[in-house]
């Protein structure tokens, strides 16, 4: 019963760290860490679990962008028009996928074992919080994600790969070079979601495929179910809430949120 209050409560970290920019992968990890959960059933493989989560959220608030962008590309087969907005939009998140999804494929054992470590937490947490500030300082947040170069695409699809480092944050990697570019805060966080979609999908499904080939018990599987479901159902609404706060606000409140978890994780790492 213990496990399976675990694995809720992890999906609702991870629903929640996923979308907004304090990093989920980090927060995961933190969470497995201090609960001291069992690393095989709480590991990578259940990190899978509830990313599929997330994606299944972020499918059911965009589902008519992600149709529109489809559609559009499947109309460019008869040849490209990047004038329209949609094919444009769809080629750029096919572009932006392109750097995490060789980055992690080549790079995997590397992400899945050197670097989880909760004083790399801390220190990302740190360092992308000031990113926030400087981003938000800089940035004109003016442009329209479809505005974007193919080029740029790829600069913000290499800060999604960057991510694949606990702590970075995904949705604040990205989100923040788009304000570096020159994106409104909600245009560059809808891209940010957009472009989760295909290598997150991409990643849990592979993982998944793998725990299975190994062999998943009937209590395993409910593990993954509960931390799905609740990611999922979190997840939509963390994404409806970030829209709308990043309509009016900055992102320096996630910012002094990230400074203040990194000096309390620091603590406890030192006192314990």
């Amino acid at each position: 019963m213990l496990e399976l209050i675990g694995a809720i409560f992890l999906g609702i970290v991870q629903g929640l760290t996923e979308f907004l920019p304090v990093s989920s992968s980090g927060h995961l990890l933190l969470g497995q860490y201090f609960l001291g959960l069992d690393q095989n059933r709480f590991g990578l493989s259940f990190d899978a679990a509830v990313h599929t989560g997330t994606v299944l959220a972020v499918v059911s608030f965009f589902w008519r962008d992600l149709l529109g962008m489809l559609r559009a590309f499947l109309r460019s087969l008869r040849g490209p028009d990047l004038s329209d907005t949609q094919q444009r939009m769809a080629y750029l998140i096919l572009v932006a996928t392109v750097p995490a999804g060789l980055i992690g494929f080549f790079f995997e054992d590397f992400f899945a074992t050197v670097v989880r470590s909760p004083w790399v937490v801390v220190v990302n947490l740190v360092l992308v919080g000031a990113l926030f500030m400087v981003g938000e300082a800089v940035g004109l947040k003016r442009r329209r994600a479809s505005k974007l170069s193919m080029g740029e695409a790829v600069g913000i699809g290499l800060a999604q790969a960057a991510a694949l480092v606990p702590g970075i944050s995904r949705s604040g990697a990205t989100i923040t070079l788009g304000l570096f570019l020159g994106l409104r805060r909600d245009e560059a966080a809808r891209f940010s979601f957009l472009m989760s979609v295909p290598i997150t999908a991409a990643a849990a499904l592979l993982s998944l495929g793998e725990a299975t080939a190994e062999g998943i018990s009937a209590y395993e599987a409910l593990l993954f179910a509960a931390g799905c479901i609740s990611s999922g159902v979190v997840g939509y609404l963390a994404i409806r809430f970030l829209l709308n706060y990043l309509a009016d606000h900055s992102l320096r409140a996630f910012a002094y949120y990230r400074f203040g978890l990194a000096a309390v994780v620091a603590v406890l790492l030192i006192l314990l």
